[in-house]
């Protein structure tokens, strides 16, 4: 099952979050860990070990045997990472080769993954020469990170290859904080809070959210700290009128309400099939909403008229902040793709200021890490708008850039994330 999740992933530039769901459900529960590992795994450090393959392929394999490369990827992956011993991890890779009806690669497998044993320590040595290989990350992504953040390059590399903590965010409609770590910790899950959102809790271990105590009753939802942030940032009071510009999967449209449930909220998205995704976490966490499909970029369609007092604008991004939780992006971006991103940001941006009542406040954020994306995107708005002032972030996390403020992956266990907060005048 991995190795065909990933041959999509590598061939067909399917994400993981497409395709896991339906695909893991297929397998008993018990083998679902070891396969999302393996998916995740590979994409993490797909870089390096497509390297170290080239090195052992004497030729590379047809299109249609892309299943069978990936395959040897899992096996590279398991020598290097996992603590599965590893004479059982080449059996059960090379045995793969008959549940995906490739008998003829049995051979190929095996030999491939025993060379590397005899091997390693060599084949590592040449194929870590290269940066990209070394790093794990495409090349035209190192370069624009060594740009941008010169002296933090190599921290963000680092913090992208590791696994991501599992964050979780209290809703205090149901409890405060310290309730459900005592909740936690009386169904044996260790945890403890964190220190700048005041709803997050941090796992020792990972877990299945069905372990979550009181989890389908909407006591608690997954988020990582630094998309927490948001709502804290967004100064809400009761009666606001406000705009979730591009809501789904609806984590911050639901955090604000948690924190201010008394808000007239608009949550607009422009795929109704993720809109859906929505409408499921206000529904499991009893909270209320209008859920719209719409194109932010385009509110004559949608807009009624009425201004709103705050707009959350978390905008189409390269994701790059992301990279630990969503691996793939390592092979599904590419360097063409930033400029358009860009382009779209500013189309939203400049669409929904008239959007905002005067004295109200637009807060832009990203999970990227790219400054086109983030304090250039917002410093060049805010030179196009003479009623548009940025009210700098003054916080212990992050860094203050030109406009704005920047988190970097990994810094105090959160994501890479951007946010700049513009009141109208």
């Amino acid at each position: 099952m991995a190795a065909r999740i990933t041959a999509e992933v590598l061939r067909e530039h399917r994400s993981l979050s497409t395709l896991l769901p339906a695909r893991l459900g297929k397998l008993a529960a018990q083998e679902r860990g070891l396969a999302q590992e393996l998916c995740f795994g590979v994409q993490r450090w797909a870089p390096r070990l497509q390297a170290i393959a080239g090195q052992l392929l004497d030729r590379s394999l047809k299109a249609k045997d892309s299943d069978i490369h990936a395959l040897i990827l899992i096996g590279l992956y398991q020598q290097l990472y996992l603590s599965i011993p590893r004479h059982a991890a080449v059996a059960e890779t090379v045995a793969a080769t008959r549940a995906l009806r490739k008998d003829w690669a049995r051979g190929l497998v095996n030999g491939v993954l025993r060379n590397f044993l005899r091997r390693e320590e060599e084949l590592l040595a040449s194929v870590d020469e290269q940066a990209t290989a070394l790093h794990a990350h495409p090349l035209w992504l190192l370069e624009r990170l060594q740009t941008a953040w010169p002296g933090q390059w190599a921290a963000v590399v680092t913090g992208n290859n590791q696994r991501p903590p599992m964050t979780l965010r209290s809703n205090r409609q149901h409890q405060d904080r310290d309730s459900y770590l005592n909740l936690l910790q009386e169904a044996g899950i260790t945890a403890s809070a964190l220190s700048h959102s005041p709803d997050a809790i941090t796992l020792d271990k990972p877990c299945g959210v069905e372990r979550l105590p009181r989890f389908t009753e909407g006591a608690v939802s997954v988020q990582d700290e630094a998309a927490q942030l948001a709502a804290g940032l967004m100064q809400l009071e009761a009666g606001m009128r406000v705009l979730d510009a591009c809501a789904a999967p609806g984590g911050k449209t639901c955090h604000m309400l948690e924190r201010q449930p008394k808000l007239e909220m608009l949550a607009l998205d422009s795929d109704p099939d993720r809109l859906k995704r929505v409408e499921e976490n206000l529904a499991r966490l009893r909270l209320k909403a209008r859920c719209q499909a719409g194109d932010a970029a385009q509110p004559d369609a949608w807009w009624d008229g009425q201004p709103f007092d705050r707009i959350l604008l978390d905008a189409p991004c390269s994701a790059t902040g992301v990279i630990r939780r969503h691996p793939d992006i390592k092979q599904l971006r590419r360097a063409g793709d930033i400029e358009p991103l860009v382009h779209q940001q500013a189309l939203i941006l400049r669409a929904l200021w008239p959007l905002l009542a005067p004295g109200g406040m637009l807060l832009y954020a990203t999970c990227s890490i790219l400054p086109e994306e983030n304090s250039r995107q917002v410093s060049a708005f805010l030179e196009q708008q003479p009623n548009a002032r940025e009210h700098p972030v003054a916080a212990s996390w992050g860094h203050a850039q030109t406009a704005g403020r920047q988190i970097l992956p990994g810094e105090d266990g959160m994501d890479g994330f951007y946010y700049a907060c513009l009141f109208k005048e």
